[in-house]
């Protein structure tokens, strides 16, 4: 259940884009003791300020609407991806011309946001990403080995490659991007599905250096188990938008085992004249389970090409 507040404070900060209507949405979760400066920073660049408030039990949505951004309250917490989609969703409502998201938590700088927007207002981007580059981020090591873990997931899910951060959620939107994509996923695995759909329709992605905090936690989970949860959900994603891939590898590898320990079979035999029942019988499950799970991303992909065909047929006629 959505609740939207009004903001008592009338926007008088000066914009760095007047020419342009520039939209920014927090999603937040018990910030309130940043959300009011992040909102008045990002003020200074946007028309609008949408702060999500996802069933916070502190003041975030009292100290975000003093501040002057408009907040749209989950009733309960809901989780990551649904409060994006709640501010996707208000956004398509009102056409803005530039779409950013950041975290509340002070990770992110707003005044980053200009170099953000430049590749779209110039039209060469229809979705931005913020990198947090390497060791300049002062991103702590157990970080960098995690979100480097999930790049090489989300790429494996990608038709176009590798992209730097995949995990950073200050980006930003065009009109074009905003229609498209459809920020279905609940869970912190948000960001991964959001560029995986931004590559399903071909949408040119670029990347922009940013500055970024880590002397303040605003991650509700442990970074172990936080990894963890968009790991699974990597796993998931990637089997849905690449099917073939998914199941193809896992049973040319499954295959490939197969065939390799069926030599050793065979060897084994003409030395012994004897059979080696366990090999044996390990040739045989991962030859089946390979065929039948290469068969599987056979069909589903075939499926998958058939459902996308349906759909551009049935958008046609419109």
């Amino acid at each position: 259940m959505l609740k939207n507040v009004s903001s008592p404070v009338p926007a008088v900060l000066r914009l760095a884009f007047p020419e342009s209507k520039i939209f920014v949405a927090i999603p937040a979760l018990n910030e309130g003791a940043t959300i009011g400066s992040v909102v008045l920073k990002a003020r200074q660049y946007a028309n609008e300020v949408i702060v999500v408030d996802d069933g916070s039990t502190d003041d975030t949505a009292k100290t975000a609407a003093m501040a002057g951004a408009h907040v749209i309250q989950h009733t309960r917490n809901l989780g990551k991806g649904l409060a994006i989609r709640s501010a996707w969703l208000y956004a398509r409502d009102h056409a803005p011309e530039i779409f950013v998201l950041l975290d509340g938590d002070h990770q992110h700088d707003p005044k980053d946001i200009p170099r953000l927007v430049e590749p779209i207002l110039e039209g060469v981007a229809d979705v931005v990403l913020g990198v947090r580059w390497g060791k300049t981020s002062r991103m702590p090591i157990y970080r960098r080995i995690g979100k480097r873990a999930l790049d090489y997931a989300t790429a494996a899910g990608a038709k176009n490659g590798l992209l730097t951060d995949s995990q950073c959620g200050f980006r930003v939107f065009s009109p074009r991007a905003l229609a498209a994509i459809e920020p279905t996923d609940n869970g912190l695995s948000i960001e991964s599905q959001m560029l995986l759909e931004a590559q399903e329709w071909n949408l040119r992605i670029q990347e922009v250096n940013i500055e970024a905090r880590y002397d303040l936690d605003g991650s509700t989970l442990p970074p172990g188990k936080h990894g963890t949860h968009v790991l699974v959900r990597l796993i998931t994603l990637v089997s849905e938008k690449r099917p073939l891939f998914f199941f193809g590898l896992g049973g040319a590898v499954l295959l490939t085992v197969a065939i390799l320990l069926g030599f050793v079979v065979v060897d084994r035999f003409y030395a012994t004249r004897q059979l080696a029942v366990g090999y044996t019988f390990i040739v045989a499950m991962s030859a089946i389970v390979g065929i039948i799970s290469v068969f599987i991303g056979i069909v589903l992909n075939a499926m998958k090409k058939m459902v996308a065909g349906g759909s551009k047929t049935l958008g046609d006629r419109r």
